[in-house]
């Protein structure tokens, strides 16, 4: 999808062989452009159309990068000067001088049968407010603060869904992974409008070209340590806190980042409540097909899988099928990420504790060692 800021010039964001078709769910990219779209899209690509007007025809399209072709040739980002920062960028923007940036596009991802609406939002700054994969940025949606009239709505965070080249590689742009935040009265089982989520509503009903006021970026607690790239990375999340990890993958198995060439293990589960709500689902499934000795995937589908109790399937429950594996590889240096609700801490801090005490291990003397190894990473809201 493409922004008017993104130029006049014909640019594809993606290496693709010459000849090569580029399959979209049995619909063949070369000489046709009847294409058939997946209901779930793939934020993979972003195009720079000839004119305003082919801009036009095109811009509510979902275009989506061919699987295969994504993997084949990592893609070129710029600019490589990005890489050349010692220290994350913080706080370059704050809440009483925020950045006006401009909506992109705003897609939903998720199916039919998901519990509640998850949109993909990518966000046009202009190379104006750099950032670090595992960062986030504030948003300031539109409007006073209900409890202090008068002054603007405040701050809330969203972890960041993109690399710092962004999804149309050229470092101008940031995605954001964005569950729609819906009240239903207990009661009468009707949404309450009054009490829904201010900033996640915003976000996802802007339009492409809508105006935007972000902070930041902030953070530096999931930040990709890179000083060793045949380092183990296990990335456990709930719904959206999937979204730092995007950001991981896609600079690990994605783009052909030229100080960084990641040769390790990145190990991602994910857990959600159904299939329709599998978040990014081609783009994981890619890497998996494409780098099986460096990328696993496991996902928790709480309602439709079980565990061995006959209970429902959640990330712990997913996380202690491979626990024995998991604490061989954190003994050995593996670095852990948690990133999701802060509802999910307990359950997997639980069966941490008791996969430990299995195993003859004090599971706080084990914490306290990843904690001071800094193998240990926590963001929860």
């Amino acid at each position: 999808m493409a922004s008017p800021a993104l130029g006049s010039q014909v640019a594809a964001a993606a290496s693709v062989p010459v000849g090569s078709d580029c399959v979209f769910k049995g619909t063949a990219l070369k000489g046709n452009t009847n294409l058939t779209f997946r209901s779930k899209p793939c934020i993979g690509m972003t195009l720079a159309w000839k004119n305003k007007a082919q801009q036009s025809r095109h811009l509510n399209k979902v275009f989506c990068m061919s699987v295969q072709q994504a993997s084949r040739s990592k893609v070129a980002v710029n600019p490589v000067e990005l890489e050349n920062a010692k220290e994350p960028p913080l706080n370059l923007y704050k809440p009483k001088e925020p950045y006006t940036a401009t909506i992109v596009s705003v897609e939903r991802i998720v199916g039919p049968k998901a519990p509640g609406e998850t949109c993909h939002i990518v966000i046009d700054h202009g190379g104006n407010v750099p950032y670090w994969e595992g960062q986030s940025y504030g948003v300031i949606p539109p409007g006073e603060n209900p409890k202090k009239p008068g002054s603007p709505n405040t701050v809330r965070l969203y972890s960041i869904a993109s690399t710092r080249y962004g999804d149309s590689f050229d470092g101008k742009t940031t995605s954001l992974c964005v569950r729609r935040a819906v009240y239903y009265d207990p009661e009468t089982g009707e949404e309450d409008p009054s009490k829904n989520g201010i900033c996640s509503n915003f976000l996802c009903d802007s339009k492409p070209g809508d105006k935007v006021q972000i902070t930041g970026p902030s953070g530096k607690i999931m930040l990709l340590p890179e000083d060793d790239p045949n380092a183990t990375h296990i990335m456990i999340a709930t719904g959206t806190g999937v979204a730092p990890y995007r950001g991981y993958l896609r600079r690990m198995f994605m783009e052909d980042v030229p100080t960084f060439k990641f040769s390790g293990l990145a190990w991602l589960f994910l857990g959600v409540a159904n299939s329709d709500s599998i978040l990014y689902d081609e783009e994981f499934t890619n890497y998996l097909q494409q780098y099986p000795d460096n990328f696993r995937y496991d996902k928790a589908l709480s309602r439709e899988q079980k565990n061995k109790n006959g209970g429902k399937m959640y990330v712990q429950d997913k996380i202690e099928e491979y626990s024995d594996e998991i604490f061989k590889l954190l003994d050995g240096g593996a670095h852990i990420y948690f990133c999701g609700l802060k509802g999910m801490m307990p359950g997997i801090q639980d069966t941490l504790k008791r996969v430990a005490e299995q195993r003859g291990d004090s599971w706080d003397q084990k914490l306290s060692q990843l904690k001071k190894n800094k193998q240990w990473h926590v963001e929860v809201y």
